[in-house]
């Protein structure tokens, strides 16, 4: 069966990406990467810059040969069937997606001040081409196929820019994941598009130790095209009014969450660089505890713990935490996975809709009052001896009316 993953809704992707068709001038490129003054990035480069660190970009190939991308690509691979072996072929309907996102996690730009920088440009980069487009490998498999490789081959960090556009995702994914967190690699996965039909965050942003990427636009507000929401988001960063390298030499504009995202994994990787002895736990929470406060309570569905704070997340003073992704993920297989294998088998090659609170939020439905409604257990626990009380106490209650009925009849007599 051919499953599809939306390696392109998510991410404003292709249809963002097609607002501006023409490269923009080389010369004013830098110029439009605000985030890196305004989400402390430059100044996080006083401290490190990333060397040291792979991110691995699993996505529609990487195109090394951009002057901004010059030596950041040390390898790669090709898991569609379509690409090249080493990955910097771009693949699918929309074959820019790649290296726009590669540019802005560990892009080096040129001559000195030209070109996308990203936000660890002294970091390396693994390219994992991945393709959607009908006739090719499964999505699924590609997907699994592509952690396990980027794992084997040194990722520190995974930058995944796509959606299944489900809540839910296949075992071979767990296996998948569970690889990557028991080595130590931080994934980081896009929240998806309004925009571009994910009206809510789908895997493997729902997979629990994955750190999930909102977006915001240039003043900070939640973008309401440009980012998806979800009780999942960990961090957000800007998706709109964004600039990447494309194939080729040129550059585009563009808008998305697929953009946020690498942002947010090059400041993962400059945590990793700063912090060599964390743990991937440790990692993503120095990024969620570090996060400036949206003005709302959080964490909150539309901003998670709040907007990047690279400057804070390197230098920040931040207690410990003992949690993992890998117990995360583990504890989450042993219970919903364990429900799966006892209820109705699913018919092969059909997709199923999810409940709205699984595979995440474990709370009982709500109603439109925000009040709970009992769960079915609750209603075999205490609903059905309830109504054998009630029933009980009514006939109760009319056998006392006809006793004092008669006594007063008697009475009158």
């Amino acid at each position: 069966m051919k499953k599809w993953l939306a390696v392109l809704s998510v991410l404003g992707v292709f249809a963002s990406i097609t607002l501006v068709a023409a490269p923009a001038s080389a010369d004013s490129i830098r110029a439009r990467e605000y985030w890196l003054s305004q989400y402390g990035i430059q100044a996080a480069w006083n401290v490190t810059r990333g060397a040291g660190v792979t991110i691995a970009i699993i996505d529609t190939g990487v195109d090394g040969s951009h002057p901004d991308l010059t030596g950041a690509v040390i390898g790669g691979t090709d898991v569609s069937g379509v690409g090249s072996s080493n990955g910097q072929k771009p693949v699918s309907k929309s074959s820019e997606h790649g290296t726009m996102v590669a540019s802005l996690a560990a892009g080096r730009g040129h001559g000195g001040s030209s070109g996308v920088i990203g936000a660890a440009p002294a970091a390396s980069i693994l390219s994992i081409s991945i393709s959607f487009d009908t006739g090719n490998r499964d999505s699924d498999d590609q997907i699994a196929e592509a952690v396990k490789w980027a794992v084997d081959n040194g990722a520190d960090v995974i930058n995944m820019s796509l959606t299944r556009n489900s809540l839910e995702w296949p075992e071979s994914w767990d296996d998948a994941f569970l690889y990557a967190f028991r080595h130590d690699v931080v994934v980081v996965a896009a929240a998806g598009n309004r925009g571009s039909g994910t009206t809510e965050v789908g895997a493997p942003a729902t997979i629990p130790g994955v750190l999930v990427v909102g977006g915001v636009d240039r003043s900070g507000n939640a973008s309401w095209n440009a980012s998806s929401q979800g009780i999942t988001i960990s961090v957000c960063a800007p998706s709109e009014n964004l600039v990447g390298a494309a194939p080729g030499g040129g550059y585009y504009s563009w808008a998305g969450t697929s953009g946020a995202t690498p942002i947010v994994s090059g400041i993962v990787a400059l945590v990793r660089a700063a912090h060599p002895d964390l743990d991937a736990g440790n990692v993503i929470n120095r990024i969620t505890a570090t996060a400036k406060s949206p003005g709302v309570a959080v964490p909150s569905p539309i901003y998670g713990y709040g907007l990047i704070n690279a400057a804070a997340a390197v230098s920040n003073q931040v207690p410990t935490v003992s949690s993992s992704p890998q117990e995360q993920l583990e504890d989450w297989i042993k219970l919903h996975r364990r429900a799966e294998s006892t209820a109705e088998p699913t018919p092969i090659g059909t997709l199923q809709p999810t409940p709205t609170e699984e595979p995440i939020v474990n709370a009982e439905p709500l109603n439109p009052t925000g009040t709970l409604l009992p769960s079915l257990a609750q209603l075999r626990s205490i609903g059905i001896p309830l109504l054998v009380f009630l029933v009980f106490g009514i006939a109760l209650m009319v056998w006392l009316v006809r006793l004092l009925s008669r006594v007063r009849s008697t009475r009158g007599k």
